[in-house]
């Protein structure tokens, strides 16, 4: 019965008696469609925010790599060339002013010129950096960059003090601060576990720009004079800085961060607060060599067409610094890095006024760049722990504003020091002791930031 019960619905199936029932008219598959059918309702603001958040703050989601990062980093790199490490040039001209076109002006008062563009260079952090967090950051570094070229350009045309104060030192240390200070950001949207590496191959280019720019300065100058040497550095930095703004691209979205350009809430971080008075001190110190070793080589004797080569030595060691800082700080940490190279830079701070040779000059150029360099830069990467990322350039900004205000006063205080002394012992003393000073600061971050633990990444 079984069997011919089976054959039965074989042959109604297949002569169309007995029609089955179809997929289409099935309750559960209707109840399906009908559902498929209902549209997805948008995401709210608030969760679509909170996803990119999620995105952005998510470690997959750094490409840490690929062509498009590193076209970034090359950009950056360019710009540093541009704009840090021209200025750190200065002590070229700091020589050759106090020698030539400004012979009858003090070295303290000269040296005003090379701290307000060393200030500048981090100053506008806090506006720039700003503007970064709300996503604008093309044309104004498009602008700025326009800025600098013309700022270089005018320099060409000073003749007294304050041409030079208000052109080389305001206008192109302003120009120079609001087209680097952002770059450095920019870095954080593309790299995360090579952070480091990124910042530290992108701070090569201002020990780049600050070994050839000295040299071609002293080289042209007496060949085809002052003006067109500044002319020629101008259009230099016009190539660099053209290449720059075709490189450099954001990739997170922008985030209105509660707040204007300043948010008093991050100092509520102890740890970014002492930081901060860190990287002061830090600053008030470092630059004294780079400002005085090419007028100091000529003070005790070495001769001025070879003391000027002693700023590019000190940047050539800096770039070999920066690089190495910048492989090993994702591996160990910055603070247990730049700690041991701020006591070194201190020590050599000391030592530098008993030095009175050529070879000795040499001998402490390079290990004081190499030093100098790796606590340089490197002392953004730490901001990018203490708060969120979508932040980061305010809170950079800031940073920067602060280090910046030590790295105005540093220099001229150095310069009265020797102008009331007469040698440059005392000034030794005082660079060296304040770096010891931003040591002691830096150890005590570390301590905060590991909890109290003596052996940690920071």
């Amino acid at each position: 019965m079984a069997t011919q019960h089976s054959l039965q619905v074989e042959e109604n199936s297949t002569h169309g008696d007995s029609s089955p029932t179809s997929i289409t008219d099935s309750p559960a598959t209707t109840l399906h469609e009908k559902t498929l059918s209902t549209e997805i309702p948008p995401l709210s603001k608030e969760l679509e925010e909170s996803i990119l958040d999620h995105v952005s703050a998510d470690p997959s989601g750094y490409p840490d790599g690929g062509l498009r990062a590193w076209l970034v980093v090359f950009g950056s790199f360019l710009c540093a060339c541009a704009t840090f490490g021209l200025i750190n040039s200065w002590g070229v001209f700091q020589s050759y002013y106090s020698t030539t076109l400004l012979k009858e002006t003090d070295a303290s008062s000269i040296a005003w010129i090379g701290s307000v563009q060393y200030a500048l260079v981090f100053l506008p952090g806090l506006i720039s950096g700003r503007l970064f967090d709300l996503g604008h950051f093309h044309i104004p570094y498009a602008f700025w960059s326009v800025m600098l070229i013309i700022s270089i350009f005018v320099t060409a045309e000073c003749r007294t003090y304050w041409q030079f104060l208000l052109c080389q030192g305001f206008a192109q240390g302003v120009a120079a601060g609001m087209s680097f200070g952002p770059t450095m950001a920019i870095l954080g949207h593309w790299f995360l576990k090579r952070r480091g590496l990124a910042l530290g191959i992108s701070a090569l280019g201002s020990s780049t720009g600050g070994t050839i720019f000295p040299i071609v300065a002293r080289t042209l100058i007496p060949i085809i004079g002052f003006q067109w040497t500044i002319r020629t550095i101008g259009f230099i930095v016009l190539v660099i800085m053209g290449v720059s703004n075709l490189t450099l691209r954001r990739r997170l979205p922008p985030k209105n961060v509660k707040g204007g350009l300043i948010n008093p809430a991050a100092f509520k971080n102890k740890a970014y607060t002492i930081y901060c008075s860190a990287q002061f001190c830090a600053f008030l110190g470092i630059y004294t060599i780079l400002t005085y070793i090419d007028v100091s080589a000529t003070f005790v004797g070495v001769p001025s067409d070879f003391s000027f080569y002693l700023v590019s030595i000190a940047n050539a060691g800096s770039a070999l610094g920066r690089f190495t800082a910048g492989y090993f700080v994702d591996k160990t940490g910055v603070v247990n890095i730049t700690a041991p190279a701020s006591i070194l830079t201190a020590i050599l701070t000391y030592t530098w006024p008993l030095i009175h040779s050529r070879s000795g000059l040499i001998g402490l150029a390079i290990p004081y760049g190499f030093s100098s360099g790796m606590v340089v830069s490197t002392f953004i990467l730490p901001i990018y722990a203490m708060g969120e990322i979508e932040d980061v350039g305010r809170r950079t900004g800031m940073a920067f504003s602060i280090a910046a205000l030590g790295a105005l006063a540093g220099p001229p205080i150095s310069g009265a020091i020797n102008h009331r002394t007469g040698t440059y012992t005392l000034v030794g003393v005082y660079a060296g002791s304040i770096t010891l000073v931003s040591v002691m600061c830096l150890l005590v971050t570390r301590h905060i930031m590991l909890k109290g633990k003596l052996w940690g990444k920071f």
